[in-house]
């Protein structure tokens, strides 16, 4: 994770850490398998309702869905996931290979004792949920949130899966490659998903309570980890990777007495130093045409001669220097009130505490100290060049539904972002494009109008562009079937509407060179 300028908080004392015993854990996936514990068996036995509310924090649905289920699946769930009490008697045939002495071995449980002192009744001391991608289904175990505890997070918390690290995953491009690097490893998540396309995978994180949970995971999963402890990029000097992913924490926090610092979200910097920093070093670690995706928050300020600082400034004067392609997407703008309010909830204080009062006001303080307007928030996807050239930028705001997974159309994008950097015009007019099979045009106009008013050329996937068009370019994406370069057929398209062909080449080709960046033309 990013350097800090503070040490971090003193732990909380907490259980032991989980042991991955290779027995035991052999056993164990045999146990959650049989038992149903996976994604599609969470989702049957609560139902898309329970299913929602957990989704949202809300376990009575769930709670309601699994109390009288004796399936594997819905006690495992109980157990694991909703953090309630389960009785030996009930959770015995459900861990048959392992049995409750190997959960208790293994750290995943503790005993409940009655009244009697007789232990009859376990409780988890972790979260463990079953997660996956299309192709791939693995568990991960992660210290509990909020709703299984019912009390706010410790300041060193191991975050499970959660948004921020589906929606890394999603952005993250997958192509085969030879080294990768987790940055801020956490409980593992970006790790898992990296070991699918990936020789050779780095993680690292500066807690050793994340590095135990990733070890676990790693083992439970049975891949195969290079974990190290680090303070950014300490204990891979000197190295270079082909795909660097972080979650890294990019969470704004007021640097105020007495606040707490959450190790998962808070580097311990002021305002969004910590992504800054992340952009600007990522490059000495980067091989030739390798990737790094992040995710990341920026300040807006207001500017010297008093107007809004543009979002695109400041990213952009993170990457001075950098020698890097850049493409980002602001996917979401709060301001102040708005990203106190998601945060100080976010670490389990309930709005009208004195806890959560607290934080709030310390937020507003400090943002109003220092001058900002608003916070924006989105993913960060960097691309060293393969050859000597000058970098590429994109700096673009999509803040509707996209593509899911967006890997694949990340990397489409850096390919075809490259391809245009180390092209000129006479390349693009010399290719036969053709159109994507997601695009579609619409057309609207006045009622009895001879000519649309407005020519939209809408893509289905991606980033779902919308790209206002005039009549000739309307006609030339009509055309792109992949038989006539784009000479051709803006020559052609010249000819019939009467116009000069050197004009009409000049005028369309930056537009042109749009689509073919965001996947509107293929060659």
């Amino acid at each position: 994770m990013p350097s800090t300028t503070q040490p971090p908080d003193p732990p909380t004392p907490g259980l032991a850490p989980l042991t991955a015993d290779a027995r035991l854990l052999a056993d164990l996936r045999a146990d959650l398998v049989e038992g149903g514990f996976t994604v599609d068996g969470i989702a049957e036995v609560l139902g898309p309702l329970a299913a929602r509310a957990l989704h949202r924090e809300q376990p009575l649905p769930a709670d309601l869905a699994t109390r009288e289920n004796s399936s594997a699946a819905a006690v495992l769930t109980r157990l694991f996931s909703l953090g309630v009490a389960v009785p030996s008697a009930r959770l015995a045939p459900v861990v048959a290979r392992t049995g409750i002495t190997g959960l208790l071995e293994l750290g995943l449980v503790r005993e409940l004792e009655s009244d009697t002192g007789a232990a009859d009744a376990v409780v988890a001391t972790c979260d463990l949920r079953p997660y996956g991608d299309e192709e791939h289904q693995w568990w991960v175990a992660s210290d509990q949130s909020e709703l299984a505890t019912g009390e706010p997070l410790p300041a060193d918390h191991v975050l499970g899966i959660g948004g921020a690290s589906t929606t890394l995953a999603s952005w993250t491009p997958r192509p085969p490659v030879g080294r990768a690097l987790d940055l801020g490893t956490g409980s593992g998540v970006q790790a898992l998903h990296l070991t699918t396309h990936c020789a050779e995978v780095v993680a690292t994180d500066i807690s050793e309570r994340a590095l135990s949970f990733a070890r676990f995971n790693a083992a439970l999963n049975e891949v195969t980890l290079d974990l190290r402890p680090s303070d950014m990029f300490a204990a891979v000097a000197g190295e270079g990777f082909d795909l660097v992913v972080s979650n890294p924490p990019f969470v704004i926090t007021p640097r105020l007495p007495g606040e707490t610092r959450y190790e998962y979200r808070d580097a311990g910097l002021v305002g969004d130093a910590a992504v800054a920093g992340l952009v600007r070093a990522v490059s000495d670690h980067l091989a030739p045409d390798g990737m790094a995706q992040f995710l990341g928050n920026w300040e807006m300020s207001e500017a010297p001669d008093g107007r809004p600082e543009d979002w695109r400034e400041v990213v952009s004067s993170w990457l001075e220097g950098t020698g890097l392609d850049a493409w980002v997407v602001q996917r979401e703008v709060q301001d102040p009130a708005e990203y106190a309010e998601t945060w100080a909830r976010d670490a389990g204080h309930v709005p009208g505490s004195p806890a959560h009062g607290q934080m709030y006001a310390a937020w507003l303080a400090d943002f109003a100290a220092r001058g900002v307007r608003s916070i924006g928030f989105g993913i960060i996807t960097l691309h060293r060049p393969a050859t000597d050239r000058a970098p590429w930028r994109d700096l673009v705001e999509v803040t509707g539904p996209v593509a899911a997974p967006m890997g694949p159309t990340v990397l489409d994008g850096i390919r075809a972002r490259t391809w245009l950097a180390e092209h000129g015009d006479e390349a693009v007019l010399s290719t036969a494009w053709r159109c994507a099979p997601d695009v579609t045009e619409e057309r609207h106009g006045r009622p009895g109008a001879p000519d649309p008013h407005v020519i939209l050329i809408r893509q289905g996937g991606g980033l779902r562009r919308v790209f206002r068009a005039d009549t000739v370019l309307a006609a030339f994406v009509g055309v792109c079937d992949g038989q006539l370069t784009a000479r051709q057929a803006l020559d052609a398209i010249a000819t019939l509407v009467d116009a000069d062909a050197s004009s009409v080449r000049s005028q369309s080709l930056p537009r042109i060179r749009e689509l073919i960046a965001d996947g509107l033309l293929v060659s």
